[in-house]
């Protein structure tokens, strides 16, 4: 496994100021830390405009699953080596607004999804979305796109040739009186044919334990998803014909610690992944759930027990390195290297007092020139951004 990062000092960590810096290594790359305004910042998502610019959301506030969470937005102009200031653009302070995705509709309208949840719960969130027609200078009032209790997402909408939209969704399930900690998840697709008006589900079969599905396009016209894991084992991969109805998922060669990936497509049909290389094999300690650390005392419900052969969901694995893996058969093997460097300590979430350290949370999308953008969480404190040529793959 190559390697071309190194994890950065918390010194050089709190000096950014946003600026592209080519940095010192072997592999031609450049990255930025883009300016925060919030002690927590995770979970950011790439938009590549028509004219070149790029924007990037994710959430912040002082932790996740707290209501002072929002989504704030940045931009990289085309012509510009630094990024801009965080913006907040979403302000439900009773909710913890999160998973922000962006989407450009076919007819030129900017969409910025989310999802809005009650404290830790997860099982009571519903994905809010707001509109702009001015490349997201300024925003609509937001309205409640999925409103069923639990509806998740994470990943981009797609867009196919019928003109239909397929929004990858995933499902937290509990039962009454218990507390979520993910045991039961499952993913499905949301289509609609009338522009986001009305959608239609479809569930993954047997996709227990895999979320955070996203879908792309191969060159043989056929479509691939890859899904984090809640059991903290592999990355998990299905296969559609028309990105609605798909297979099982099965597991990948790549390892997952019950954290989020992303992947395109390259020009060359080349499938890349950017993920962590790590799982529970890799964990020295486990955590109850991913919001224990905020849970109130009134709190009695029970957390969620295992309902599919004893499986549970493992929180607590380091979240880094964080790796990047390229497949030329469409994702039956795999090359990989690393990015960062780190111990990916996360069995808290506080970013107020500095002591989460994953490298985590990676959002991709490729130029037309072949570069890849890459978004990644870097210790909960800011979003790290890299961008790569097309053919440094082949120098790992």
């Amino acid at each position: 496994m190559g390697s071309y990062g190194n994890q950065d000092t918390a010194a050089s960590l709190s000096s950014q100021d946003g600026r592209l810096i080519t940095a010192d290594s072997a592999l031609p790359h450049e990255t930025a830390f883009i300016p925060s305004a919030t002690s927590q910042c995770h979970a950011s998502n790439l938009l590549l405009l028509e004219n070149g610019n790029i924007l990037c959301a994710w959430f912040g506030g002082s932790q996740e699953g707290k209501p002072d969470i929002s989504i704030y937005l940045a931009r990289l102009s085309a012509k510009s080596k630094t990024w801009s200031e965080a913006r907040r653009v979403t302000f439900d302070s009773t909710r913890s607004e999160q998973n922000p995705v962006l989407f450009r509709t076919p007819s030129g309208v900017l969409w910025l999804l989310y999802t809005s949840q009650s404290l830790g719960d997860q099982d009571s969130a519903v994905v809010k979305y707001q509109t702009s027609n001015d490349e997201g200078q300024s925003w609509s009032s937001p309205s409640v796109l999925f409103p069923e209790p639990g509806t998740f997402i994470r990943q981009p909408m797609i867009v196919l040739d019928d003109g239909r939209w397929v929004m990858p969704t995933f499902k937290c399930r509990t039962e009454p009186g218990t507390r979520w900690i993910g045991n039961d998840d499952i993913s499905a697709v949301r289509v609609s044919s009338d522009a986001g008006k009305t959608w239609t589900e479809r569930e993954v079969p047997d996709s227990y334990g895999c979320v955070h599905m996203e879908i792309q396009r191969l060159q043989n016209g056929s479509y691939l998803s890859l899904f984090r894991s809640r059991w903290a084992d592999n990355i998990y991969i299905s296969t559609s014909p028309d990105a609605i109805e798909w297979t099982k998922p099965i597991a990948t060669t790549l390892p997952n610690p019950n954290a989020g990936i992303c992947f395109d497509v390259l020009r060359s049909g080349r499938v890349v992944a950017v993920y962590n290389h790590s799982s529970k094999a890799s964990a020295r300690g486990r955590r109850e759930g991913l919001y224990d650390d905020i849970a109130e005392a009134s709190d009695v419900r029970k957390n969620q027990i295992s309902k599919h052969d004893g499986k549970e969901a493992f929180w607590g694995a380091p979240r880094a390195p964080l790796s990047i893996a390229w497949s030329d058969d469409d994702g039956r093997s795999w090359r990989s290297g690393v990015l960062e460097q780190g111990d990916g300590f996360c069995m808290t979430n506080n970013s107020e007092q500095k002591l989460n350290r994953e490298l985590s949370y990676p959002s991709m999308v490729v130029s037309g020139d072949g570069s890849m953008h890459i978004a990644f969480t870097f210790w909960r404190q800011r979003i790290k951004y890299v961008r790569l040529a097309e053919d440094v793959l082949d120098s790992m």
